[in-house]
């Protein structure tokens, strides 16, 4: 049978190929030596294409991070595996997993039928691959979306105004962080929790050790000013923050619950940004989604960019 490809032609890398990506998709599966049922889709209609194939033993996505958790969801409750086209602009997921970067070098991985399998993460049973994080991100994710659909630039470019408008309304939320065990109370302007650990050691930075240790991983940022809070980010990113000054809680747990004054909260997973009920359940599931992968994790070089 034919492997169903479906594709978010909308975002990151896919976007800027235009016209040329059937072909080249079309050109990279046939060397490759596989049929394929190819979809170019637009982002929102990803998912309901995805549920039509999900009983399918393979099911190729293209995509960014944000494409790849929501099918990652999907995909995992069905017990396929998920082939990757790394069509996104960060590619984390794909980078940790030693996926070619290259259509034709994806696609040739898809075709040697290497498999692995990896946690998955849910909050209120929304899926995440990579992170997830409230606060300060998902209001600069907000104001990015809103200043690129407004002014016609790209992404990069609606970041900076973005940036800045959300440090000039930084807010330091009260949350609770609840698990079986123990309940802490944090003010924070951002809690980022991770799909298992995210190394905060220099040249590590943005990267996991392992994607299958079965452990979500908690960053509770210390309450900040705007210029504390870029400074942190600089310190982040060199590999000097401090666990003890710069962040409210820390921890690896497999469940917990977070609750805070609202009903509701703007949460940004893998880079998508959504709004979830509180208290947000988060939970793993370990070795929960099979992905085709090389046997053994390939080490590239790191991403430091969010998420």
């Amino acid at each position: 049978m034919s492997i169903p490809v479906i594709v978010n032609r909308t975002g990151g890398t896919a976007a800027s190929r235009g016209d040329k990506l059937e072909e080249e998709l079309a050109a990279a599966f046939a060397e490759a030596g596989l049929e394929i049922d190819l979809q170019l889709l637009d982002g929102g209609d990803v998912q309901d294409a995805i549920k039509r194939v999900a009983d399918q033993p393979l099911v190729v996505v293209g995509g960014g991070d944000g494409t790849l958790g929501g099918a990652a969801g999907l995909l995992g409750k069905a017990g396929a595996t998920l082939g990757i086209l790394p069509l996104g602009t960060r590619n984390h997921l794909a980078r940790e997993l030693g996926v070619p970067l290259d259509l034709p070098g994806a696609a040739k991985l898809i075709a040697e039928r290497h498999e692995r399998r990896i946690d998955l993460a849910r909050v209120n049973g929304e899926p995440f691959v990579n992170n997830a994080s409230v606060g300060l991100y998902p209001s600069l994710v907000r104001r990015r979306d809103v200043a690129r659909k407004r002014h016609g630039v790209p992404k990069w470019l609606a970041a900076l105004p973005a940036a800045a408008g959300a440090l000039a309304n930084l807010r330091n939320d009260p949350l609770s962080l609840d698990t079986p065990e123990s309940r802490q109370a944090v003010k924070t302007p951002m809690l980022f929790v991770g799909n298992n650990r995210y190394a905060l050691e220099a040249g590590k930075i943005g990267k996991r050790e392992t994607l299958d240790g079965g452990q979500l991983a908690v960053y509770a940022v210390a309450p900040k000013s705007p210029a504390g809070l870029a400074a942190f980010a600089l310190r982040t990113i060199i590999g000097r923050a401090d666990p003890d000054f710069d962040f409210a809680a820390i921890g690896e747990m497999p469940e917990f619950t977070v609750s805070g004054p609202r009903p509701w909260i703007d949460i940004a997973l893998d880079g998508e940004v959504k709004c979830l009920d509180l208290p947000l359940k988060f939970e793993i599931q370990p070795l929960g989604l099979t992905v085709a992968a090389p046997p053994h994790t390939v080490s590239l070089e790191c991403d430091t960019a969010l998420p």
